[in-house]
């Protein structure tokens, strides 16, 4: 079916919709650039103090505020509208205890049995080692999984945890990417078959002597280019 449609430069068209795939129209108010960009510098400043967090207190942490990180996560594109992600979240201090068993047992692999120094070198400035201690302080483990294999899987799941990062950040709390190799244990604990665990999440408040290294981002130099001027 066609419908005349008028685009913002005023000029009218013919716009082609299947029967079977019905759409809607989506007119989002356009900002003045100055207020665009003010909200842009804004949301910039908001994330660039976020910090990957191993130190937590055990301060309890609403139910909400792990439901409303999930439906930001649910906002994220995804292949063909797929959404193949399912968000399983515990608090069960048993659970928890579980999972850091198992997690310590591949960590332990990684950090003295597999021969990797390229990535034992990278991560030693960050002084990390196999007690993960804080899987049992955080007062929530999160554990993001990719359900079946469609389009585009894991570049879709990894925005989904990208926007829930970015919700979590929003709300005063903090987190980090967890992610012992390999993770089928998660799998098992959590009852999940057939679906893969992507990334493991302890999430709650940085405790009162929480300490991050001293780490610089990449300045926008060198993430940025600019290709008009490439041929």
């Amino acid at each position: 079916m066609n419908w005349p449609k008028e685009s913002r430069t005023g000029i009218v068209r013919e716009v082609t919709r299947p029967h079977r795939h019905p759409f809607i129209p989506y007119t989002p108010p356009r900002l003045p650039i100055e207020d665009g960009l003010g909200r842009g510098r804004a949301f910039h400043r908001l994330l660039d103090e976020r910090r990957s967090v191993r130190w937590f207190s055990p301060d309890p942490v609403p139910e909400e505020a792990i439901a409303l990180a999930v439906q930001a996560a649910n906002t994220a594109p995804s292949g063909a509208h797929q959404q193949p992600w399912r968000f399983v979240a515990t608090r069960s201090p048993d659970l928890k205890r579980r999972i850091r068993a198992a997690a310590e047992e591949e960590e332990r692999r990684f950090y003295h049995e597999r021969e990797i120094p390229d990535w034992h070198a990278a991560l030693a400035r960050l002084e990390t080692d196999a007690d993960k201690e804080f899987l049992e302080v955080a007062p929530w483990l999160v554990v993001a999984f990719a359900q079946k294999q469609t389009y585009y899987t894991n570049e879709s799941v990894g925005i989904a945890c990208g926007f829930f990062i970015a919700a979590l950040h929003s709300m005063g709390l903090a987190t980090l990417t967890h992610t012992p190799n390999p993770m089928t244990f998660l799998t098992d604990l959590l009852g999940r078959d057939g679906e893969r665990p992507y990334i493991l999440f302890p999430i709650g408040y940085p405790a009162d002597d929480c300490e991050v290294p001293d780490l610089h981002r990449k300045p926008l130099a060198e993430a940025l280019t600019f290709a008009d001027g490439l041929a």
